[in-house]
């Protein structure tokens, strides 16, 4: 009996020690993501002084079922428009989720761009932005964008920062919170989580969802618009396979 207390109650110390081993890999790694891009994160005016920035990358959020945009998404297409609007780049870049028919995050962001004045061919859109780091390995390689701005919230900015300047693109960010939101706390502890998972992502560099042709940012960005909406052109052979634009 007393042999097996033993071995129970060293099985009990091996977890506790594997349990704190794992905190805190967790949290050095997630220190070390926020590190690594928080010298890289400008006011609107400090980004407008950067030279030879290709585009501004706006980084999707949720839209709702009748279309309209949440506060989260609002407020980054606000903060990327300013960028815009202080000559910052020449391009913007909305990327987002797009992979159902009904769901259209790209759409309703360049939508509002055209309606606050932005002209449709300075807006790219990219259907395939799923996830931030595969945003970012496709900004690279599709949209073939080397020097980036990124607008999105503080939280997320390390993160979106950390796995493009792994990914062979110079980034940098403005945050954009213009306003205090709804289950923050929730988001920051996924974020440690979402950190730690890109970190790995960015050791072993998978390729995202979908690939394609080229289309450089440099262009037209009405290159991009879906056949949905009138486009004469496939957005790339990978993407393209998506069925409702074909």
């Amino acid at each position: 009996m007393k042999t097996k207390k033993k071995i129970f109650r060293n099985i009990i110390v091996i977890l506790l020690c594997l349990a704190v081993v794992g905190v805190a890999a967790l949290l050095i790694v997630n220190g070390y993501v926020k590190s690594a891009g928080k010298d890289r994160i400008l006011t609107v005016e400090q980004s407008a002084e950067l030279e030879d920035v290709d585009c501004i990358i706006v980084l999707g959020c949720q839209v709702m079922d009748d279309g309209s945009l949440s506060h989260m998404l609002r407020d980054r297409l606000m903060r990327g428009l300013e960028v815009y609007e202080a000559g910052a780049a020449p391009k913007v870049l909305m990327s987002g989720d797009h992979g159902r028919e009904d769901y259209d995050e790209v759409g309703a962001m360049k939508d509002y761009a055209i309606e606050n004045g932005v002209p449709s061919e300075d807006v790219f859109m990219d259907h395939a932005g799923f996830s931030t780091y595969e945003t970012m390995y496709r900004a690279k390689e599709i949209f073939e964008a080397d020097k980036v701005i990124i607008v999105t919230q503080e939280y997320h900015l390390y993160r979106a920062l950390y796995i493009a300047n792994q990914l062979g693109v110079d980034a940098y960010g403005v945050s954009s919170d213009l306003n205090t939101y709804a289950g923050q706390s929730m988001r920051d502890i996924r974020e440690v989580l979402a950190r730690c998972k890109d970190w790995a992502m960015c050791i072993f560099k998978p390729e995202p969802t979908y690939l394609g042709d080229a289309i450089p940012v440099s262009g037209n960005g009405d290159l991009t618009n879906d056949w949905q909406k009138g486009d004469k052109r496939m957005i790339g052979k990978k993407q393209a396979m998506l069925p409702f634009r074909i």
